[in-house]
């Protein structure tokens, strides 16, 4: 058994390495065949199992990945890029995240028949966009520096935004409801 957690946690970064080689003859973007990959290697197959190799470790890996990618996308940044797309970015990431909450809250409630609470928390889950995905594909995509740098802005600014209401619409399924909202929101976004 200890074999098997053994070579199944070192086949992790042959695979990746492979996928992210199959996505470059196929010339396709890394990001479609790595999802694929993981797919058939976790619940297809059942070869792989994070939480049985991993253990209590897959929360902080995942946590710490995410982070790095964070960060170095943030290095990528330009802030002279703003000064032409500026308006666009703020608008996305506010105007923008609250269309795609409630739009997504609204689907969620009437075609997936979940209650508002969830609908709610679902659409603030996918209010997310990410460089994870976004950075890949423009570099496959090639568009115009303008539309790119716009993406990128969005796709890394979007991350903190929808983090942010999901765990306050989680918060706040998780409150007495009796509580003022809006006390509520201050006690969780300014802890004491």
């Amino acid at each position: 058994m200890h074999d098997h957690v053994i070579f199944v946690a070192a086949s992790i970064p042959v695979l990746g390495i492979l996928a992210q080689w199959i996505a470059w003859r196929l010339q396709q973007p890394s990001i479609l065949i790595l999802l694929l990959t993981g797919f058939l290697v976790g619940p297809v197959f059942g070869i792989l199992n994070p939480d049985e190799v991993i253990g209590n470790l897959l929360y902080p890996l995942v946590s710490l990945s995410v982070a790095i990618i964070l960060f170095e996308g943030g290095l990528s940044l330009e802030i002279a890029e703003l000064k032409h797309t500026g308006k666009v970015v703020r608008n996305l990431i506010t105007v923008g995240a609250l269309v795609s909450l409630l739009a997504t809250s609204v689907c969620a409630y009437f075609f997936l028949g979940l209650s508002y609470q969830l609908s709610l928390l679902l659409g603030a889950v996918l209010v997310v966009t990410g460089p994870t995905v976004i950075i890949p594909l423009l570099k496959h995509l090639r568009l115009n520096k303008s539309l790119s740098s716009i993406l990128r802005w969005e796709g890394i600014m979007i991350d903190p935004v929808g983090a942010t209401l999901a765990v306050l619409i989680f918060e706040f399924i998780l409150a007495d409801v009796n509580r003022d909202p809006f006390g509520l929101t201050l006690q969780i976004l300014l802890p004491t």
